[in-house]
């Protein structure tokens, strides 16, 4: 799909979703220069996303808009940029750049670089609001792991389950987390590439300052972010090793309370004629208080240890 803005933005700004070969020549013709594929604007060698051409930047940045969960990650997004005119190659929908384009309709941008500077700003402002909705998320996790107290019985089969739904749940965030630092990373290195390429006025290159300075603290909170999300993925981890731990403790005191038990009846199950117990009036009730005893004893010593 080739898309175009008003009169006043058409002739800076050119937008390719999904564009069929058709449409990419159309757009080459009117640009007069070659467009990217996929392909090429999924490499991640810095000379592929960062280069200059006759005056033309061709730039390239992972996209880290949403997904429903288990679908592919956003496509790469293609800048090609002139100090006049940018033309925009994508392969997806895209909310920031839905809100740039109605944002030049009440207010139209003069040149290319002013609509690149639109576009990075739109979509650094949606990362900062997905990390701050990340951080959300990571609270109640952080809760969850540290300050609520242990469960028994039944409840702590309950919280096992619970423990693994949340350690999915951490791996999500922490993909995600990937995703929106690939995307900062991405953007840092095109908008200096762009701001030492092209020339620009005082306001334009205040804008790329004051955007650089937002896309370095991003990337500072998405690695705090990231270094919670690991260290609550070792705390879950090391919590479910716990769980396990005390189901083998359960079934070790079970098989070692059981094994006096189990002597004991086979020493009486042996039938031996000269077993004196057999000729006692109270010889089967002595047995069963052999078993009784054998099984107690282990238990009390456990509990003396603080086994359980």
């Amino acid at each position: 799909m080739l898309s175009r803005f008003p009169k006043s933005s058409a002739a800076v700004w050119l937008d390719l979703v999904n564009a069929t070969d058709a449409e990419r020549t159309e757009a080459e013709a009117a640009f007069g220069s070659v467009l990217p594929t996929r392909e090429a604007l999924s490499e991640i060698e810095s000379s592929s996303r960062m280069r200059v051409r006759d005056g033309v930047l061709y730039l390239s940045v992972p996209s880290a808009a949403p997904h429903t969960p288990g679908a592919r990650p956003g496509s790469p997004i293609g800048f090609v940029l002139s100090h006049e005119r940018l033309v925009t190659v994508r392969y997806g929908s895209l909310p920031s750049f839905d809100a740039v384009t109605k944002a030049l309709e009440a207010d139209p941008a003069s040149s290319g670089l002013e609509v690149f500077l639109r576009l990075c700003e739109e979509i650094v402002d949606r990362l900062a609001d997905a990390l701050e909705h990340l951080a959300a998320d990571l609270t109640p996790l952080s809760e969850a792991a540290f300050h609520v107290e242990d469960v028994q019985g039944r409840r702590a089969v309950r919280s096992n389950k619970l423990l693994r739904l949340q350690l999915r749940s951490l791996g999500r965030h922490g993909d995600r987390l990937s995703e929106i630092r690939d995307t900062l990373v991405g953007l840092e290195r095109i908008t200096a590439f762009a701001g030492h390429n092209i020339e620009a006025d005082a306001s334009i290159k205040q804008r790329l300052a004051s955007l650089a300075q937002d896309l370095a603290s991003l990337a500072d909170y998405d690695d705090q972010l990231f270094n919670k999300v690991q260290f609550l993925l070792d705390a879950l981890v090391g919590l479910i090793g716990i769980a396990q731990n005390d189901i083998f403790k359960v079934l070790t005191i079970v098989s070692i309370v059981g094994i006096p038990p189990t002597l004991v009846a086979s020493l009486y199950g042996m039938n031996f004629k000269n077993m004196p117990e057999y000729g006692w009036a109270f010889g089967y009730q002595y047995g069963l208080a052999m078993i009784v005893i054998s099984a107690a004893v282990p238990l009390v010593w456990f509990k003396i240890k603080g086994w359980f």
